[in-house]
């Protein structure tokens, strides 16, 4: 199988979305953030090319500048207000940086490695024999005093703390195609830094990576694309749907765009409003409003939605489960870290608090020893 690393970061997010985008190549526009996340990108890549004078600021906010598109945005507010962030981002990073000060051997790097025991320098004897190719481009690699750094620009507003850029799967991967050019390096795995350059904060993250995380990042490709393969393309609703071009597509979403499907919904309608309002009252009436459910489910099951929608409010169904965790097997993964103590009781808020700084391993074992409880089906409103 042939999987880039925005591929595999879609499928963590959202697999429904990586069919749609991967499997069934449904082309979507760019959201304006990815548009204005490439201006930025080919900026810095015009910032860094080499040449007998590295660009001035005035020529990089020249280049900017040709290369925006304020097609793309809401109105001119929304787009003037882009376009002013945009030009702070290269100032703040002339103002940090010097061109000329950097020994850049490479940028937009595209690569191409093989994953599993055949080539891979850091497969293990225990996988499967079936390989499989991960593509990508990597930003940008320096030669430093005592090694190199990879350099990955990122646009996004949220920064994050030391230990996302510790964990990072895609630097890993960076790192392995770094590998695949220069194999003697891999005896000085410690003078190669990998960095997170957040541009809209000017700050930059750095980290290193052992043999072994490299091994255990190579194994989440592995174990995910065996989840591939088998067919799980289950949609995931998280905070990044607002930003995603599938929503028609999507049984989450989809019945929010019944106009442009030209069916009857007249009826359902119906039962939609009444369920918001009488959920909405005092004095509900339970049997009446159990009804509802009953219809608005068995919609959804026949037109294969998840979500309807209706002008006064949006519907969901969801899947209640819930776990409970395996006393003994929680025990051995979390007492060799030191963080037992820390969630004596089993408890599932505990538990979350600690599961983002724990290593893949550790999080893989902890999802092992999560067994179903119960599960439960229930509709909830939200009010427009």
């Amino acid at each position: 199988m042939r999987i880039s690393y925005s591929a595999f970061d879609a499928y963590q997010n959202c697999p429904l979305k990586y069919k749609f985008q991967n499997i069934d190549r449904i082309k979507v526009p760019k959201s304006k953030e990815a548009v204005f996340g490439s201006t930025i990108h080919e900026t810095m890549k015009f910032i860094h090319t080499p040449g007998i004078l590295s660009p001035t600021l005035d020529q990089a906010m020249e280049h900017f500048g040709n290369s925006w598109n304020p097609a793309v945005f809401d109105g001119e507010t929304e787009e003037r207000a882009a376009f002013s962030q945009g030009v702070k981002i290269i100032q703040d990073y002339y103002q940090k940086n010097n061109p000329a000060d950097f020994n850049i051997i490479n940028l937009e790097s595209r690569f191409q490695i093989e994953i599993g025991p055949a080539k891979s320098p850091t497969a293990t004897a225990g996988q499967a024999q079936e390989r499989h190719i991960i593509s990508g481009i990597i930003d940008r690699i320096d030669k430093t005093d005592d090694g190199f750094e990879i350099i990955d620009y990122k646009t996004t507003k949220k920064m994050p703390n030391q230990e996302k850029v510790d964990n990072d799967i895609q630097l890993s991967v960076y790192l392995q195609a770094f590998l695949s050019n220069y194999p003697k390096e891999i005896q000085n795995l410690d003078k190669i830094k990998v960095s997170l350059y957040y541009l809209k904060h000017g700050m930059k993250l750095s980290a290193t990576r052992t043999l072994e995380q490299l091994k255990k990042s190579e194994q989440l490709f592995l174990d995910t694309i065996k989840v591939i393969e088998a067919g799980n393309f289950e949609p995931t609703m998280s905070p990044l749907c607002d930003w995603c071009g599938y929503q028609n597509l999507c049984p989450m979403w989809k019945h929010k765009f019944k106009e442009l499907r030209h069916i009857d919904t007249e009826e359902i309608n119906k039962s939609i409003e009444e369920y918001i309002d009488l959920k909405s009252a005092i004095n509900i009436t339970k049997d009446r409003l159990a009804k509802l459910q009953e219809d608005i489910l068995s919609y959804m099951d026949q037109e294969g939605v998840e979500r309807v929608f209706g002008p006064q409010g949006v519907i969901a169904r969801s899947l209640r489960k819930t776990y409970k965790y395996d006393e003994k097997k929680l025990r051995e993964v979390l007492e060799p870290l030191d963080h037992w103590e820390d969630v004596l009781k089993v408890d599932g808020i505990a538990l979350r608090n600690i599961l983002g700084v724990l290593p893949f391993d550790a999080k893989k074992e902890i999802e092992k020893a999560k067994v179903l409880n119960k599960e439960t089906k229930s509709l909830s409103v939200k009010k427009k």
